[in-house]
């Protein structure tokens, strides 16, 4: 079987092709240079009020870039086909809109792992330029009656809080007031799609295999398995169906509705369906609720948030009050909401320089100080110890993974090894945590770089040149590993490096009360809870990652990401034993 064909130039240019033709073909639109980031071209107007920035994968068209304008986003971040954005291009937009005057930032994040990952590492980047950023983050996913630990996914949903959110901040509500508003909304959403036929990535064969004649009830906007595949009925039923699933309250994820109650119900076309079906689902959507005595109060029908070319639907609804009415019907400018402008935008100006910005400080910000020697010694026996264990990590990982965790630990090692001999190590710790988030930020990929620079990033706040105590270090420490596990989404228990880290963690806080002479012991035993933490994932069931996938019978030997936590805790002591 070969690749679907496209209408495309080549599959590594379509991305930024295709942004390319929205900005020029609309207006008030501009590229941040360098990255995929479409941005208002009127900043000045952004002075004094909250700007507003989401994205996400490409292949969503016309999700997110569209939504750009006023009234809506200010910004929207686009990763590859189906692939999260990248933090750095998250964190220039932040910046760019910060640079602008804006009175904070509010991220709109769909719930995916990588996405709240890589915005949540910008976000924490961000606040360590003294920026104002908040996140929410959108699970609007009505399909599973018993959501696994991911939560429900991010779906159409989101395009709705990019209007009502952005109401909110043209008019100068506050980002607090905006976020709790919100918060209030999301629980008065919900969405469910049906496919008829698969998508595929361009270059790629489809996503997955569906016989003609069936359906998929409950997939996702990347093509994952929903929850039911039949054959195909008529409109009626299946619009139906979609709605007894959304509203079944039998369901953890369902939507409570009753009659009398007032919504907005969003028709979204999922790539491939005519207008003319979307016209029929539209009619069998507004019966199906009205029959149900339920009043409906607006319609939206058309392309919003689609999955390339897949023939399919998706109904969101929202339980809807007169002010959530009168945010939808405020004005916005943005394209790709209904009422569009057809201004020619001939000569409008579609090419931004971005801000300079840089994820760890510059060589010349920084002195040494009493703590640079140990903190050398330290690094090079972390990187030591990474390198030597790289084969046993691998070995680990292939059992669990793609075999590669070995690999990345060792390439966070060299590139520290490279910095420390041509850099000094600053007398500041907090500095020095940044410029390590950085560099595994940028050398060792994947979700375990990005973990670890949100660890190091959320950490580099809380010690100082001054304030460098054992204490501030366990406070310092605490505060990476919550960064982890707020993004992360796992916790102790889910089979992950937390089950090392956590133990060890919660040991190290009572170096807040411990004096001076038993530090060392704390330590100690912190580094041996570490070690039982990650002898003891052989007997957990994987929660989170990539191990979640995997039968948990074949999951008999210990986490990867954990074994590597408790060998750089254990080098760490060494050091500091070393010392004494």
């Amino acid at each position: 079987m070969e690749p679907q064909k496209k209408l495309i130039n080549s599959v590594d240019s379509c991305v930024d092709e295709a942004l390319y033709g929205l900005v020029r073909a609309s207006e008030g639109l501009s590229l941040l240079k360098g990255h995929r980031v479409v941005i208002r071209s009127d900043l000045d107007n952004l002075r004094g009020k909250v700007a507003l920035l989401s994205g996400g994968g490409s292949g969503h068209e016309p999700a997110h870039g569209g939504y750009v304008g006023a009234g809506m986003l200010s910004a929207a971040v686009a990763g590859g086909v189906f692939a999260s954005p990248p933090p750095a291009s998250i964190l220039a937009a932040i910046l760019c809109l910060h640079n602008a005057g804006a009175a904070g930032v509010l991220l709109i994040v769909k719930n995916y792992t990588g996405d709240r990952l890589n915005f949540g590492l910008a976000a924490e980047q961000a606040r360590n330029h003294g920026i104002t950023v908040d996140m929410v983050i959108v699970a609007d996913d009505c399909a599973f009656d018993r959501p696994s630990k991911a939560g429900r996914r991010g779906l159409c949903g989101t395009v709705l809080i990019h209007k009502l959110a952005g109401a909110l901040a043209e008019e100068g509500c506050p980002l607090d007031q905006i976020v709790l508003k919100m918060t209030e909304v999301l629980k008065r959403i919900g969405t469910l799609g049906v496919g008829l036929s698969p998508c595929s990535v361009p270059g790629c064969l489809p996503s997955f295999d569906l016989p003609p004649g069936d359906m998929e009830l409950g997939l996702g906007i990347h093509g994952e398995p929903g929850i039911k595949r039949s054959k195909v009925a008529s409109a009626d039923e299946v619009v139906k169906l979609m709605i007894d699933q959304m509203t079944n309250p039998d369901s953890q994820s369902h939507l409570p509705l009753k009659s009398g109650d007032s919504v907005v119900v969003c028709v979204n076309n999922l790539g491939a369906l005519s207008c003319l079906e979307m016209g029929v689902v539209t009619r069998a959507a507004i019966i199906c609720l009205e029959n149900q005595g339920v009043v409906v109060a607006r319609v939206m029908s058309g392309s919003f948030m689609t999955s390339l070319e897949m023939a399919g639907v998706s109904l969101t609804l929202v339980r809807a009050n007169q002010e959530t009415l009168r945010l939808f019907d405020a004005r916005t400018t943005a394209l790709a909401w209904p009422h569009l402008s057809n201004v020619c935008v001939t000569g409008c100006r579609y090419i931004s320089d971005p801000p300079a910005m840089s994820t760890r400080p510059q060589d010349d910000s920084y002195s040494e100080g009493p703590l640079s020697h140990v903190m050398r010694k330290t690094l090079e026996r972390v990187c030591f110890t990474l390198l030597e264990k790289q084969e046993e990590l691998n070995s680990l990982d292939r059992a669990a993974g793609d075999g590669d965790c070995g690999n990345t630990h060792a390439q966070a090692a060299r590139a520290i090894q490279e910095w420390l001999q041509d850099h000094r190590v600053p007398g500041c710790p907090g500095k020095l945590l940044s410029v390590l988030a950085g560099l595994v930020q940028e050398k060792m990929g994947g979700s375990s770089g990005a973990l670890y620079s949100l660890f190091l990033t959320a950490a580099a706040g809380h010690v100082t040149e001054e304030q460098s105590s054992a204490a501030a270090w366990a406070s310092a420490i605490h505060a990476g590993t919550e960064a982890m596990r707020r993004y992360g989404g796992a916790d102790p228990g889910d089979r992950t490096m937390l089950d090392a880290l956590c133990p060890a963690v919660d040991e190290l806080m009572n170096l807040s009360t411990t004096p001076p002479g038993g530090q060392m012991a704390v330590l100690q035993a912190a580094v041996t809870k570490a070690t039982l933490g990650a002898e003891g994932t052989c007997n957990l069931t994987a929660q989170a990652g990539r191990a979640s996938y995997i039968a948990a019978e074949r999951l008999t030997l210990p986490d990867p990401g954990a074994v590597a936590v408790a060998a750089t805790l254990r080098a760490v002591l060494e050091v500091l034993e070393g010392q004494k």
